[in-house]
């Protein structure tokens, strides 16, 4: 289904000449967006965008040449002196010349047979590299170049310097993505010619041209227009592409639903606090979109504690009150049971039935809640990425939550909604981070949104101090008269184990250290372990048999224990903004005060600085998101150390908020005017949803 102009670019890497295996698995590493399984394509060398340029152009003769600086200059070989027998740390030294002066070469381990092929005595060639002065003789330690005369034209005078890996050179990636470059096809314009003009930015085969060989030192710069004109290009696929989903599942059918109120009555009878405005303004735009006969698309957003479970049990129990059924879904089985936990004293008083089903059941169990499944018996089914397999069958699903959606893709998203008749399943998304507008514009376009912004009633804000790690046994002191008062404390540690290259406390030490102090009322808790040995640490600390959890950020999400008051975070100044206000909503969901404890270590940096001070200074996350996306840049906020969120390829760029505004604009005026994109331009926007792999809108393209 791929235009067969885009062939070429989708081949792997191997279809160029001289890249064998063993380079391509080293490029594996180093390429940006894997975004498919095996070996990586000529396009992802496209998308590797150069950090810097190496200047090859000043060509002075030999005796005006600068030491310490790089040039490129036309020597003759005069001849070839190997180091004495046995003496393998003498370098191996070529004497050249030109008209100005003589410059030893020197190499070092070198192999004789292959610097002799490389410098025939009597021949001229162009050398290119660092020049130094070594006592009073120039020279020039193994030159980044050697090349004949006949094939001057493919030193790159201007060279980009890429990201790289162990045993993968930049003479090898520049080689390689000259090639790549010569792949790149004649394409019909998609970008708007006065749009282009006002910019002053090239066609997209200029501008990759200039990245990849560049011959002015801007051509590679993030705020020049190659650059610039580039991450237009992706950011508008993405907003395309989002708009395209958003607009067919809109069109498509959904399962009205207009619940009766008879159960949903029953669980508001025992609920132990009154909603909240925004969570009844939340419920109502939920009821708004079942009632309607197009599928519900929203995303739940609400800070840390604001009560997001409870909206979407309602919005379940509307479903099953007109006797279909409801499933939620989380990314740990840690989540799952704590859901499973907040709701089922809730589902027994209004007698709805509700299971959990995750990855490391039992087959006896397994089949039984299948069964129990596919029959209808059960009212509401709680899990991980388990209800996603084939083998789940639900007997008429009509509306799906997902819980923190930025650990799932769109396509395991889609996968749930398809498990309803024909498909017609609605979708609740829910996510504890905050996401800032940007963002949400970003990731989550084709969503509508609902904001829950007030904590409970009876929700005592968090103290938070900052504490230099130096008064570490003050902090112990003070959690001993807690844990004798009856608190419970989360001490949150960055590694599982140490490592001899980082001063961080492990959790493993810390949690020996503890043991020491407190005995066995500690426990440990990380990513390391087996699902039986988390939930057997929660419930034990749940249960408040365990007064102190030393954990790594397996606890960031969705962990529910009202008695915990305090949070120990220990090397704050390594956490994100986002990250530490995630770990910080752990506590203060009880009665007692809570306090929050950034031990950092000094001095600290200006950023982690401006990090823990916002966090002493404000428990709102919607506010610290947006603060969080000015001091990380959109790259970071949206790359792979924020739980799994895509990351862009070429999008990373100074005023990439700006560029996404304009690219979301033309993107819906584009889908308001041309829907189908059958349009002259609207085919070349397929291509570019080729291009940048938008794979959900090229399949809505396909079905349709």
């Amino acid at each position: 289904m791929r235009p067969p102009l885009l062939s070429p670019l989708f081949a792997p890497v191997q279809s160029l000449t001289g890249i064998g295996p063993r380079l391509a698995r080293l490029m594996e590493k180093v390429l940006p967006g894997q975004h498919h399984a095996g070996e990586p394509r000529v396009l992802d060398l496209l998308w590797h965008t150069p950090t810097g340029v190496i200047d090859r152009r000043a060509t002075p003769s030999v005796a005006e040449a600068t030491p310490g600086t790089i040039v490129t200059l036309n020597v003759r070989v005069l001849k070839h002196a190997r180091p004495p027998r046995g003496n393998k740390r003498a370098p191996y030294k070529v004497r050249c010349e030109d008209d100005s002066s003589p410059i030893d070469l020197v190499f070092f381990r070198a192999q004789p047979n292959y610097v002799e092929q490389q410098l025939p005595v009597g021949e001229i060639r162009t050398i290119s590299g660092r020049i130094e002065r070594y006592g009073d003789k120039l020279q020039m330690a193994h030159p980044d170049y050697i090349i004949a005369p006949e094939k001057r034209d493919e030193l790159p005078l201007m060279e980009p310097v890429y990201p790289l890996t162990a045993g993968l050179t930049g003479k090898v990636l520049v080689k390689a993505t000259r090639q790549a470059l010569e792949r790149v096809p004649e394409f019909t314009e998609w970008q708007e010619t006065n749009w282009l003009k006002s910019k002053h930015w090239p066609s997209l085969q200029t501008a990759l041209e200039h990245l990849h060989k560049p011959t002015e030192s801007d051509h590679i710069s993030a705020a020049g227009p190659a650059r610039q004109r580039l991450a237009f290009d992706e950011l508008l696929a993405m907003q395309l592409a989002l708009g395209l989903v958003r607009a067919n599942y809109k069109t498509q059918k959904g399962q009205s639903i207009v619940g009766t109120g008879t159960i949903t009555e029953k669980i508001q009878n025992v609920l132990p606090f009154k909603l909240t405005p925004s969570q009844q303004n939340a419920g109502a735009d939920i009821a708004r979109d079942l009632a309607s006969d197009a599928r519900m698309l929203r995303l739940l957003q609400g800070d840390v504690g604001s009560g997001k479970t409870v909206v979407a049990l309602m919005a379940m129990v509307s479903a099953v009150e007109v006797g279909c059924q409801a499933a939620l879904m989380a990314p740990t089985e840690v989540l799952a049971r704590q859901h499973l936990e907040t709701i089922q004293p809730l589902a027994d008083a209004a007698g709805l039935t509700v299971d959990v089903l995750t990855g490391r059941d039992k087959a006896s169990v397994r089949k039984d809640i299948l069964a129990r499944t596919a029959s209808g018996e059960i009212d509401i089914l709680i899990g991980t990425h388990a209800i996603f397999q084939t083998d789940v069958d639900f007997k008429d699903l009509a509306i799906a939550v997902i819980d923190e959606q930025h650990r799932f893709g769109v396509h395991q998203r889609l996968a749930l909604q398809a498990k309803g008749k024909a498909g017609g399943v609605n979708v609740l998304v829910m996510t504890a981070t905050p996401i800032p507008r940007t963002l949400q514009m970003t990731h989550y376009g084709d969503l509508d949104v609902s904001r829950l912004t007030e904590k409970p009633a009876g929700r005592k804000p968090i103290e938070t101090r900052t504490i230099a790690t130096e008064r570490l046994e003050e902090v112990i002191d003070g959690l001993r008269r807690a844990v004798s008062s009856g608190a419970q404390i989360y001490w949150v540690c960055p590694l599982i184990e140490t490592s001899d290259t980082s001063e961080l406390a492990a959790a493993e030490e810390r949690h020996a250290h503890l043991t020491q102090i407190f005995g066995d009322q500690v426990g440990l808790i990380h990513g390391g372990m087996s699902s039986a040995q988390k939930s057997a640490t929660m419930a034990s600390f749940s249960d408040g048999v365990m007064k102190i959890l030393v954990a790594t950020t397996v606890i960031e999400v969705g962990v529910n224990v009202p008695n915990a008051s305090i949070m120990v975070i220990e090397h704050a100044e390594r956490f994100g903004l986002a990250q530490l206000h995630q770990l910080r909503g752990r506590v203060g969901r009880g009665d007692r005060q809570s306090f929050c404890m950034l031990l950092y270590q000094a001095p600290l940096g200006e950023t982690a600085a401006k990090r823990l001070e916002m966090l002493r200074n404000t428990e709102d996350g919607f506010l610290i998101a947006e603060k969080d996306l000015e001091l990380r840049g959109g790259g970071e906020v949206l790359g792979a150390r924020q739980s799994g969120m895509p990351e862009f390829r070429v999008a990373d760029v100074p005023g990439w908020t700006d560029l996404l505004k304009a690219a979301r604009d033309d993107a819906k005026m584009i889908l308001e005017k041309d829907p189908d994109l059958i349009s002259k331009r609207g085919e070349g926007l397929r291509t570019l949803l080729y291009l940048f792999e938008c794979d959900e809108a090229i399949r809505l393209f396909r079905a349709g």
